[in-house]
């Protein structure tokens, strides 16, 4: 297990906690984050996009001249897809855009992604993160304290809203919540089992996305309980 320095809000290092090399030390699988990247932005996608067909366009019901004789081509309706005001062919129609990866592959990719950050030093662990009152200022002093210049993402062990409120008006900053929860399955001999399932809002695309990764530590427990 390799060890990273913690550290608190006002930037002091307080302490070194390890990290499991099952998730943080890991050698990224490139093709895998990729897939996972796409498989989240074509998820982001709503898929309204919509063009009206020769059928749906407004008027059109008369013949505009007669079949043969006028020397024009034979038209049936001014709303075929070649007239002015006519409908589209073969136009984008609503749809959804959304598709499921592999249980393997998206769990590669999240510790492909971790384990970017901890070979780039792009990874920040705090000891906490805790605010008395819904305050920009103190987030913007945390990061300055940590030398953070580029774009971050703060990952919490729980969903604070003091901490999201605060920081969604610092341009480049995003929050992230980690959460664990008790799951009972049965096995294959019929005995019931309790697993930890992560529910969280911590996705590749925005690890990737964000230059640095600024973690509670017990928001890496979490990960590591789930993942490892």
């Amino acid at each position: 297990m390799s060890k990273i320095s913690v550290y608190d809000m006002t930037g002091k290092q307080v302490s070194e906690t390890e990290l499991s090399d099952a998730v943080f030390g890991i050698e990224p699988n490139q093709g895998v984050m990729h897939a996972a990247v796409v498989n989240y932005l074509a998820n982001q996608r709503q898929g309204t996009q919509s063009t009206l067909t020769r059928t749906e366009v407004r008027g059109g019901g008369r013949k505009p001249w007669r079949q043969k004789g006028t020397g024009h081509a034979r038209q049936g309706s001014t709303r075929a897809p070649q007239w002015y005001h006519g409908g589209v062919a073969l136009g984008p129609k609503p749809r959804d855009y959304r598709y499921a990866l592999n249980k393997k592959v998206k769990r590669l990719a999240m510790k492909s992604a971790l384990s970017t950050k901890v070979i780039d030093n792009n990874m920040i662990v705090l000891d906490t993160l805790t605010l008395d009152s819904f305050k920009t200022k103190t987030v913007v002093e945390m990061l300055k304290a940590l030398n953070v210049t580029g774009k971050a993402l703060i990952v919490t062990d729980g969903v604070d809203e003091k901490v999201i409120k605060s920081a969604a008006n610092i341009p480049g900053v995003k929050t992230a919540s980690v959460m664990t929860q008790e799951v009972i399955r049965i096995d294959e001999n019929g005995n019931e089992v309790k697993d930890r399932k992560i529910n969280s809002t911590l996705n590749v695309y925005d690890i990737l996305n964000y230059d640095k990764l600024i973690i509670v530590k017990t928001a890496v427990g979490k990960i590591e309980e789930v993942y490892a």
